[in-house]
């Protein structure tokens, strides 16, 4: 009799605790995919699993950085499931789904994945001298410019540009192939006048690009071209981008150019309460976001929904941008 009465207490006092104790609620872990440390797409990866492990108290965000290749690695972990999330650049995003580009030859069928948000951009600028007498991309024929090393993004974005404006190198004067990796050989030039014209690719504002502009004499062009709005009407991985009048202290006016967008995604399999959730966070934290780096502005339902690249959005997101 003693012993059954001093179970049956153990066991109501038991009862008492797990009801009254927050600590038996276990939190759903999330992994998201960035890519390497020191890279932007890592740098916002850190932002995000803080704000949602700061703000959803069931949920645990823990970021993986992958290596170089980073895009490919991460989408094939989140097809194949060790990954939750992804943020991705939109342009291998559209290779990978149409097996186009570096996915060409990769047998993986990427029809699981679905779209949440966009969540930066990667613009593709310009970078003239003030005394070469460029105001337009028309201005550039017949100068001294410099189209990256064959193979490098800068170099694919040039022909780009003069693919859409019909130009070969034989509409310039000199046509250089310089890295910006070895000992920034493309900088150099420009600032000492061999080049007078450069692709510059990153995340604004960018301090590099900011010293380059204030002590080398530059600018940025406005790209606002028939020719390369064609060109982005016709690419669903690139977008429209502006760049506003006060991002650097030598520009005095908006510059139109373009780029891709760096999108957050999902697999299918990631539940649809969680995906809402998301949504509504990214949704009502853009002050933080913008806080956190100027260039982390761009959500709103519409640029989500217009985002997709094709890719289906998940069935979370969906419900909340049709509920908003």
């Amino acid at each position: 009799m003693r012993v059954n009465r001093n179970v049956w207490i153990f066991c109501f006092f038991l009862n008492i605790c797990l009801l009254i104790s927050p600590v038996f609620v276990q939190a759903f872990d999330l992994r998201l995919g960035t890519g390497p440390p020191g890279s932007f797409s890592y740098f916002s990866g850190r932002v995000l699993c803080r704000m949602m492990n700061n703000q959803l108290a069931d949920l645990s965000c823990r970021q993986v950085a992958a290596a170089d290749g980073h895009d490919a690695y991460n989408l094939t972990n989140l097809q194949g499931g060790s990954l939750d999330l992804v943020l991705v650049d939109s342009r291998s995003l559209f290779d990978a789904i149409n097996k186009t580009g570096k996915f060409a030859f990769l047998d993986i069928d990427y029809s699981n994945l679905r779209g949440l948000a966009p969540v930066y951009e990667t613009p593709v600028v310009m970078v003239v001298r003030n005394d070469a007498g460029i105001q337009s991309l028309t201005d550039l024929q017949g100068k001294r410019i410099n189209a990256g090393t064959p193979g490098s993004i800068q170099y694919q974005e040039m022909n780009r540009i003069m693919n859409a404006k019909e130009w070969t190198r034989d509409d310039f004067s000199l046509v250089g192939d310089l890295s910006p990796s070895q000992s920034n050989d493309d900088t150099k030039a420009f600032c000492f006048g061999t080049m007078q014209a450069m692709i510059y690719i990153g995340i604004h504002p960018d301090f590099s690009l900011r010293r380059l502009l204030k002590t080398c004499n530059g600018t940025l062009l406005n790209m606002d071209d028939n020719d390369i709005e064609s060109l982005v009407h016709a690419d669903p991985a690139l977008w429209r981008i502006e760049l506003p009048v006060d991002l650097y202290p030598t520009q005095t006016e908006k510059v139109v150019t373009f780029g891709t967008r760096s999108l957050l995604i999902a697999s299918e399999d990631l539940d649809s309460e969680t995906v809402y959730r998301i949504m509504d966070l990214l949704d009502k934290n853009g002050k933080y976001l913008k806080t956190a780096h100027r260039s982390l502005s761009l959500f709103s339902q519409e640029i989500a929904r217009e985002s997709a690249l094709g890719l289906p959005l998940h069935s979370g997101a969906a419900r909340y941008i049709a509920e908003r």
